[in-house]
């Protein structure tokens, strides 16, 4: 099956445009607790999405699903996953749990009106994730490595897939058959830090079912022009559809080449910032 493919936004003529290039879900941000705090030194996205956007992105979208991202659990999570579902998410992505009591309140208060999705995207999730996998009524995992690599101090967040933390947790997900995926990917076409061949790779190599388009892939803050991201969405999701088909029919042999040329595309990576920071 291929990848579904996520992406983030909030602009609806940019959400049209990806559900016309096959975008299989609209994934939309509300969460803002503690996230500027963790991520506000990086380079990285933080949304500033309104709970407004799920009605109007719900009412545009004619195939793609909705995903909204709520808040990590709070006095006012029942009020806010009550409104995500009334205006029509399709599901709800639960943001930096730790404990298997706060998935459990969290699908109680999504209470089946919409599917879940956990984001495994701290070290104590992963720590108590057995405990975490046997709560009934989690439909979905997306593990976050961004976050994830924060709080482990790594220095890149694909080291998670090349040390054999994602092999494990997939593994887990696996066996309890909850579908899964994790991280990003930008463009086949592009020069990313990790080449987004090796990502892919890793995706089917681990049984992955889903991953977001990365900023990399379309980044929407330095292009205003519609034709022009129509045509990156179109060429780009193309494009890495195809190289999907290569994925699907490689063998054992063939992923294991893939991975150890990843896990060294990481070290030489890791190298480079270690370097740099020593020159600084």
């Amino acid at each position: 099956m291929p990848l579904k493919l996520m992406y983030l936004t909030n602009d609806v003529e940019i959400a049209e445009i990806a559900e016309g290039a096959s975008v299989d879900r609209i994934f939309l941000d509300l969460e803002l607790r503690g996230k500027i705090e963790r991520q506000g030194h990086l380079d990285t996205v933080i949304s500033h999405h309104s709970i407004d956007d799920v009605e109007k992105l719900k009412s545009a979208l004619k195939k793609a699903q909705l995903l909204v991202r709520v808040n990590s659990l709070y006095d006012g999570s029942k009020c806010e996953i009550d409104r995500v579902v009334n205006d029509g998410a399709d599901i709800i992505m639960l943001p930096f749990f730790k404990t298997a009591n706060e998935v459990q309140e969290f699908i109680s208060l999504v209470n089946k009106r919409a599917k879940t999705c956990l984001l495994c995207e701290t070290p104590e999730a992963v720590q108590n994730i057995d405990e975490i996998l046997n709560v009934p009524g989690i439909d979905e995992i997306h593990i976050g490595l961004n976050d994830l690599h924060l709080g482990y101090k790594m220095q890149f967040m694909f080291q998670l897939v090349a040390d054999g933390t994602i092999d494990m947790l997939c593994e887990k997900f696996r066996n309890k058959n909850i579908s899964y995926g994790f991280g990003g990917v930008g463009r086949v076409d592009a020069a990313n830090l990790l080449h987004a061949k090796n990502i892919i790779s890793e995706h089917y190599r681990l049984g992955s079912s889903m991953v977001i388009l990365s900023r990399a892939f379309c980044d929407n803050t330095k292009q205003n022009d519609l034709s022009k991201i129509s045509e990156v969405f179109n060429y780009g999701v193309k494009a890495l559809r195809e190289y999907e088909m290569v994925a699907a029919g490689m063998t054992k042999d063939d992923f294991l080449k893939m991975h150890a040329d990843t896990q060294n595309s990481v070290r030489m990576i890791v190298d480079k910032i270690n370097s740099k920071k020593q020159e600084n």
